[in-house]
Formats: C-alpha cells, sequence, structure tokens
C-alpha cells in the first residue's frame, strides 16, 4: 500500500494567511463602528476566529494523515509478514536420509552402488537395441535378468535390495517411527499382480516401522508433503520403479527408494542431502523455464554458478535449445560431457520413476566428488513436449546448512 502524502506545510500557511485576510476583510466591511468602540472584540473576530478554524482545519487534517499513515504502515508490515511466512513456507525442505538405486549399469557384484554411480556421472551409455521383455529388438535398456525370468520374478528379485539398503538406515531409528508409502510403477504387470510382490517383499524386508500409504506423482508429491505435512513425525518412503514397461522403446528400467524426513521432526539421523521444493512451469515456454529455474534456485538459496550438475529427465528433444539458453543465462557452468547428463539419451527413460532416478543419482552424485560435492539440478517432466517440466535442487548438508 502505498504511504500518503504528508500535508504541505506552505499550502497551509498559504490557507492559514488567507483564512486571516479574509477573517479582517469581513470584519471590517460588517463591523462599521465596532473597531472604534471595541477593538479588542474587533481583533478577535477578525483574526482571532479566522486563526482558530485554521487551527482545526490543521488539526484534522493531521489526523487523517495520520491515520492514513497508520492504516499504510500497519499494511506493510502484515504484507512483510505474509512476505516472510511464504518465503519461509517455500525455502522448506526434505531431508535425504537414504537412497537405493537399480539400473542397468548397476551389476550384481556392485554392492554399495559405486560402479553405477561412476557410470552414470560420465554417462556411460546403457540405452542400446536389445531384445525386450515382448522378444522384439528395440531400444532400451534393462535390468539384469536370467533367460527364464519373468516380470514378477524380476521383480521380486530387484525390491528386496532397494529396500535392504533403507532398512539398514531405518533400523536406526524406533519401531514406533511412522512411514508413509508413496509407490511409483510403470510395468505390464497387474495391480493385483503387484500389489502381491509388494506384500511378499515387505514382509520379507525387516522393516519394524509402521506404514500407511499416501498418494501422489513426481515432484509434485514432495511439493505437497512440503505444504501440508512438514511438521509430520513420519518419514517419507518413496519406492519407485519401471519393470517391463508396455512400450519399451526408448525406456529403462529401473528401481529406486528413497527415505525422506522432515527438518523440524527428525534429528537422530545425519542428512545425506536436502531435497529442497520443487518449481514447475506455468507453462511449456522458455518464459516459464527460465522463472521455474530462478525459483528453485532461490528455494535453495543456491548460485546458479555453484551447481556442480544438472541432470535431465523426461525432458523433450524440443526443449534442450530452451535449457541450454537457460544454463547461458544463468552462468551455469554444467555442458555437456562436463556436468550436463541427459539420462534418457545415456540410460533411457525410466517413466515414473523418472524424477526419483535423477535425485537419487544427484544425491549419490554430491557424495562421490571425493567430499567436494556442490548443489545438482535436476529439470524433469514425462517425455512430451507440451508437458511442463519441474526444476528440483538437491543440496549438500553442509552447504544448506552454511545457507540457513
Amino acid at each position: 500500500m502505498a504511504t500518503p502524502t504528508p500535508p504541505s506545510t506552505w499550502i497551509w500557511l498559504l490557507l492559514l494567511a488567507s483564512l486571516l485576510v479574509m477573517g479582517l476583510g469581513v470584519s471590517l466591511w460588517l463591523g462599521g463602528d465596532s473597531m472604534a468602540q471595541q477593538p479588542a472584540a474587533f481583533w478577535r473576530m477578525a483574526l482571532g476566529v479566522p486563526f482558530l478554524i485554521g487551527c482545526v482545519l490543521g488539526f484534522l487534517r493531521a489526523l487523517v494523515y495520520l491515520g492514513a499513515l497508520s492504516v499504510a504502515e500497519g499494511w506493510d508490515e502484515a504484507r512483510e509478514q505474509d512476505l516472510i511466512r511464504k518465503m519461509r513456507r517455500g525455502r522448506r525442505s526434505l531431508q535425504v536420509l537414504g537412497v537405493s538405486l537399480q539400473t542397468a549399469l548397476r551389476s550384481a557384484g556392485d554392492q554399495a552402488g559405486t560402479a553405477q554411480l561412476d557410470a552414470l556421472c560420465r554417462d556411460a551409455r546403457a540405452l542400446t537395441v536389445q531384445a525386450s521383455w515382448q522378444g522384439s529388438a528395440v531400444r532400451h535398456s534393462h535390468l539384469p535378468r536370467a533367460a527364464d525370468e519373468s516380470p514378477e520374478q524380476l521383480l521380486l528379485r530387484v525390491l528386496p535390495p532397494v529396500l535392504a539398503e533403507l532398512a539398514s538406515v531405518l533400523a536406526r531409528l524406533p519401531d514406533d517411527k511412522p512411514l508413509a508409502l508413496l509407490m511409483e510403477a510403470d510395468s505390464t504387470l497387474s495391480p493385483h499382480e503387484l500389489q502381491r510382490v509388494w506384500r511378499h517383499v515387505w514382509l520379507e524386508s525387516g522393516i519394524r516401522q509402521p506404514l500407511t500409504t499416501v498418494n501422489g506423482r513426481g515432484p509434485e508429491a514432495v511439493d505437497k508433503w512440503l505444504d501440508q505435512r512438514i511438521g509430520d513425525q513420519a518419514l517419507l518412503l518413496v519406492v519407485a520403479f519401471q519393470i517391463a514397461p508396455a512400450q519399451p522403446e526408448g525406456t529403462a528400467e529401473a528401481a529406486v527408494g528413497l527415505l525422506l524426513g522432515n527438518r523440524l521432526t527428525q534429528a537422530t539421523l545425519e542428512p545425506r542431502a536436502y531435497l529442497h521444493r520443487p518449481e514447475r512451469e506455468r507453462k511449456a515456454t522458455a518464459e516459464d523455464l527460465d522463472h521455474a529455474a530462478r525459483q528453485a534456485l532461490a528455494w535453495a538459496k543456491a548460485e546458479a554458478s555453484a551447481i556442480q550438475d544438472v541432470w535431465l529427465t523426461g525432458v523433450d528433444a524440443t526443449r534442450q535449445g530452451a535449457l541450454g539458453r537457460l544454463r547461458e543465462a544463468l552462468s551455469i557452468p554444467a555442458k555437456p560431457s562436463q556436468g550436463l547428463h541427459d539420462l534418457d539419451a545415456t540410460l533411457g527413460y525410466p517413466g515414473r520413476a523418472a524424477p526419483w532416478v535423477a535425485i537419487a543419482t544427484a544425491v549419490g552424485a554430491i557424495h562421490g566428488k571425493a567430499g567436494k560435492g556442490q548443489p545438482q539440478l535436476i529439470f524433469s517432466g514425462n517425455g512430451a513436449a507440451e508437458t511442463e517440466l519441474w526444476s528440483t535442487v538437491v543440496m549438500p548438508v553442509l552447504a544448506a546448512r552454511n545457507r540457513d
């Protein structure tokens, strides 16, 4: 609200002078012989009354000004407090407590996933023409599997290691610590088959904490959690996978698990990184992409020039030009073969697991740089040209604390 303009001193002095002149003129015109007979009364009427009227008008004008000023200051203070609340809400983040990732680049002997991370960071290509589950030769990547293995059997073999890596983290928490499960799956398996597999895998995992399910999808689920459940005692357990997709061309089989905690309520475990609020384009335009990326960086208080790696997944080829111009405009140092990683080009598109694969890889990249990890930036979509992209920042723990 605009601050009211204070009364002009010169205007009020001129008004007072005008009232005095008018009062003297009227008194001379109507007073007649009273000026000589009662000079005191004459001057009271000629100058005193106009002066008193001027003072009353000035006092009323001052009251109006002070009232308007008080309203403006109160509105400005309320707006500032509202802006502070919105900024604090926007800058909420989740702790990344546990990560597990299984892709075509992870072999059976890669127990810690170190070789897989190294392959992802150097853009090793797993996307190749090979036989799919349907028997046709198409360009895709798939998880290591036996010749006679079914999709259900593969899922029964892949999910236990994912949960086992997260179970080792959960073992350090109380048994009554609640978990909220967000599961995202792309597969030709029916919902009934997926449920049967999940029940079996969960019972065999040895995880003791009580589990409830939540609905959501990708970065939007993170955004919703930060708005609605930032004070919740529950940890968010994300399990996402793509196994035997119906249309395998250009896809990647992957399974990923993430354990996320609220900074306000989880103090037992040391986080591996911070996942900050993602920001989505309003429309699939270069201007909106620029705004979303800048806002995501602002939520994380991250400098664009400090971004170490940029991860792309589900980004249509028609948006690559806009992303290149954005990197130049923001002075992001990452570029092809030097920190810019297109997971769809090297691994394939992991379907609904895509944003989670990118987040897991970004967290791994932070810890895979000999302790010198820097902020990571992710652009994710669903592969369609007209779909709005999400911008997400993953921050190292030390860098995030220095900015708090």
